[in-house]
């Protein structure tokens, strides 16, 4: 039996068509995240200065793009890897209410990113974040939002389905949550990766929970940095880790495709308790931290949604490279042409 990997990859929009879907994509997801979680749009920084603790460190080991700045020589600027951190700030600021709060265009570099058909320096997300009170900090609470955002790619792909019959849905009528130890579990003898490809495989759709603390076999299932989300309090299904990441089972990839990174945040408590348990106590004195262990900043649940990786998805591309502009290696761009797929430049 021949793969869908080894059949002639068949683009089922032109560029034209592509570049239509893509903008009806970036208008209309935005507004129903604004609608479903109440979120109003702001504008975010794409350079800020180093040293702040406010730059994401996403697994901790990524270098960010660093750059003097003439007349400012204390620091450096750095681009900013995501606005994890950035937002919750911004909800103080803003003075918002409990279960309102702000959606932004994210625009980031990330250098140490290795290229494939679903990754390349440049990101762009939908980063945003709402302001929560205690009692949401909770598992429910959670798979709540998780639901309403798994909504809205149902009503995307919908959309861009009507627009375009060509493309047929996929997704499937409920996204499956499943605990990172319970998947450990079940397949003991696979690698991460390897039980993500599972669970989409046979689901479809998957919120995968408790995701940056170690596990039973003493791994973890992949890394978070310590300051954002909480991945070490105990939910209400008894095992850890308030975040999760949205996959998806990609067909033309034949493999499971991340969508979305979000959790609830950590609060004073928790964010000691991560900081000592990554060793990184030293961050205690950044601004970003100060201002949470002094109480200054409110609870919050947040992510980021890819919106490559969600056009990707929608209009059924086979690499990231076809719904935006990059740099490119040239073996990528001839290993491209030569399964038939022609990257933007």
């Amino acid at each position: 039996m021949v793969s869908t990997s080894e059949l002639k990859y068949n683009c089922l929009l032109n560029r034209r068509e592509t570049e239509k879907a893509i903008d009806l994509i970036k208008t209309k997801f935005p507004e129903m995240m604004s609608q479903r979680l109440n979120l109003f749009k702001v504008s975010c920084p794409l350079v800020i200065m180093d040293g702040t603790g406010i730059n994401d460190d996403l697994s901790g080991i990524e270098r960010p793009v660093k750059f003097p700045i003439k007349n400012q020589a204390d620091a450096p600027a750095v681009v900013v890897q995501s606005l994890a951190k950035w937002k919750r700030w911004q909800l103080a600021e803003l003075e918002t209410v409990d279960r309102e709060g702000i959606i932004t265009d994210m625009r980031a570099l990330r250098p140490d990113e290795d290229y494939s058909p679903q990754h390349s320096l440049y990101v762009d997300q939908w980063d945003w974040e709402q302001k929560i009170n205690d009692s949401d900090r909770k598992l429910e609470y959670l798979k709540e939002v998780v639901e309403n955002i798994y909504g809205i790619f149902q009503e995307m792909e919908s959309n861009v389905c009507s627009l375009f019959p060509q493309i047929s849905p996929i997704l499937p009528e409920k996204i499956k949550f499943i605990q990172a130890e319970e998947l450990l579990q079940e397949f003991p003898d696979l690698t991460p990766k390897q039980r993500e490809y599972q669970a989409c495989k046979a689901h479809g759709a998957v919120f995968l929970i408790g995701i940056g603390d170690e596990l039973s076999n003493g791994e973890k299932h992949d890394g978070r940095a310590p300051d954002y989300d909480d991945w070490s309090s105990y939910n209400s299904e008894g095992h850890k880790g308030l975040n999760g990441d949205i996959l998806v089972w990609n067909p033309l990839l034949e493999n499971s495709f991340e969508l979305s990174s979000m959790g609830i945040r950590v609060n004073a408590e928790t964010l000691e308790r991560q900081l000592k348990m990554a060793g990184e106590e030293k961050r205690r004195n950044l601004f970003f931290h100060k201002k949470l262990l002094n109480g200054e900043l409110p609870q919050s649940i947040g992510g980021g949604i890819g919106q490559s990786r969600t056009c990707m998805f929608l209009l059924r591309k086979k690499h990231i490279g076809e719904v935006q502009s990059g740099i490119w290696p040239e073996e990528e761009v001839q290993k491209c042409l030569n399964e038939g797929v022609k990257l933007m430049k």
